[in-house]
Formats: structure tokens, sequence, C-alpha cells
């Protein structure tokens, strides 16, 4: 657990807890601690025992808010993509008058690339902090929506280049993803929404105009991802018509190859009769001249085939 006082984006260490039950005289406590550290934190500072239980529970989060009376308790969904699977991490907030606590299971990258921002934006407040949190959270659904749209292109051009069954298990895995976060937006989308709409005694009304736009770059997601949904469809056909094509190319080939041998499969049958009286049988080289008469007659269907792009 790291205690911090943050004034004007300059952070200063706090070793003793107690120190942040009193409001500073300037600037805001930020703690960031893991779920552990509730055990210690909820009698100091009244967490409520849902919102505690919230955090401690095995299950995913779905982003939500909850108004308490002397805080409140926001879950907000951080993402990241290892190019292999869609990983969803669960942001815990509580935000309080003169402090907020982020609570955390995992590493959560916003969180590391948030102090230069409070630094470069002077940050003295924690609803200013919560603001920028999620804006960072948000941003990052536009760059992993980047990597899988690229994802997206490589896999259509590996389909259409030289189609494996490896493929749609990539598609299915893909897609499913895609539909279980889009799933998760929705109530994202709906948290950021409150907090631009509702009226909320700890978050100041000029800054609560801000979320306006975090909540047009969340529905501006959504969108892009339904967008996702419908192109791994798309690719599922595409895949699906490839196989089909490839089986096609395939039989095509096996017809001309049966088609070429069928009449020498005709000149063979007879000469392999086993009568005595066939005329060609006694001659000195009728051996060589039926297999030139079997190689030309292959060639020269070939060459046809060929000319009318049968093969």
């Amino acid at each position: 657990m790291k205690i911090r006082l943050v004034n004007a984006g300059v952070f200063t260490p706090i070793d003793n807890i107690e120190e942040t039950l009193t409001a500073p005289a300037e600037g805001f406590y930020w703690i960031d601690a893991d779920v552990e550290d509730l055990v210690e934190l909820q009698p100091i500072y009244g967490l409520h025992d849902l919102a505690v239980e919230d955090c401690l529970s095995e299950e995913d989060q779905r982003p939500k808010l909850e108004i308490y009376e002397s805080h409140y308790f926001i879950v907000v969904n951080s993402i990241r993509f290892d190019d292999e699977e869609i990983f969803l991490r669960a942001l815990n907030v509580f935000l309080g008058r003169h402090f907020i606590i982020t609570v955390t299971k995992q590493k959560i990258h916003e969180l590391r690339v948030l102090k230069p921002a409070l630094w470069e934006q002077e940050v003295s407040t924690p609803d200013r902090f919560l603001y920028l949190l999620i804006d960072l959270v948000v941003d990052n659904f536009f760059s992993v929506g980047d990597r899988i749209e690229a994802r997206i292109e490589k896999l259509e051009e590996d389909i259409l280049m030289h189609t494996k069954k490896t493929h749609l298990s990539e598609i299915i895995g893909l897609r499913s993803e895609i539909l279980w976060l889009k799933k998760m937006l929705g109530p994202q989308k709906e948290v950021i929404n409150t907090l631009n709409k509702k009226d909320l005694r700890l978050i100041d009304d000029q800054l609560q105009k801000y979320f306006s736009d975090i909540y047009e770059n969340a529905v501006k997601i959504s969108e892009t991802f339904e967008t996702y949904r419908d192109l791994m469809g798309n690719l599922r056909e595409a895949y699906q018509s490839s196989i089909a094509n490839r089986a096609n190319e395939i039989m095509r080939v096996f017809t001309a190859i049966t088609t070429i041998f069928m009449p020498l499969t005709v000149i063979t049958g007879i000469y392999g009769m086993n009568f005595d009286n066939i005329p060609e049988i006694h001659t000195e080289y009728g051996y060589y001249g039926v297999i030139a008469v079997m190689v030309t007659l292959g060639c020269g269907m070939l060459v046809i085939f060929r000319k009318k792009d049968w093969l």
C-alpha cells in the first residue's frame, strides 16, 4: 500500500495512515492499495461492507457506481491484449471528499501512466484524479481496438493466401472474446453516463461536464467492437468459401486425372484380354506403339484441358 499527498500534481509520500483521516490544507490523499489492504482501510475510512465484498470477490465485477454516505464506490474495467487473449481487469475506486483509494488485484497500466498527467495538469482534487483515470482507461480501449483490427486484417490476408484448419479456431476464439468484451462495455458506458448526468456532490459540477466527452468515446468504442463482430462473421464466411474453393480445385484436378486415364484404361483393357487371336499381339514393336499412343493421348488431353483452363 502506497500513500501519497497529491497537490498540484506533486507527490509527497505519507508514512502514517492516521494523517489521512484529516483533510490536508491543500491537495488530497491517494492511497494505492491491494485487496489485502482493505482489512486495514475499511475501519479507518468506513468503507461499506458491500463495496469491500465486491473487491474481494473472485468473480468478475461488472462496472458500476455505488453511492454511500461518505464515499462513492466505482468499478471500471481496464483492458489488456497480448495478441492471444483479451483481459479485463477490475479497477476499484473509493472516492471521498479529501481522498481517493484505488484497489486492484493485478497491475493496471493506467495507474502507471497517470502520474505524468497529474503533474502536467497540476491536479489537486480527487474528482479530477478520477476523471483523468477513467479517461485513460477508455482511451486504452481505442489502442486495443486498433491492435484487434490489425489482427483481423492479418487473419483475413492469411486466409486468402493459404487457408489452414487452425484459422477457424482463431476466428471462433477472437469472435467470442469480442462478443464478451462488447457485453462488458455496456455497463461501463452506463457508469460513465451516470458520472456525466447524475447530481453527485463529490464531483464538481464544472468537471462533471467533461465526463460527456468520455461517454462519447465509450459509445464510439462500443460501436467499433460491434463492427469487429460483423467483420469476424464475414471472416468466417471467407474461410468457409476458401475451404469450399480449395475442395473444388482438388476435385477438378482429380476429375481431370481420372478423365485422362479413362481412355488409357480402355486401351490396356483391350490388350489385356486373354484371346489368342489378337492381330497386334505378335507385332514386333506393338508394345512400344501402344505405349506411344497412350502417352500421346494423355499428353494431348492434358494440353486440351490447359487451353480450356480446366486445370
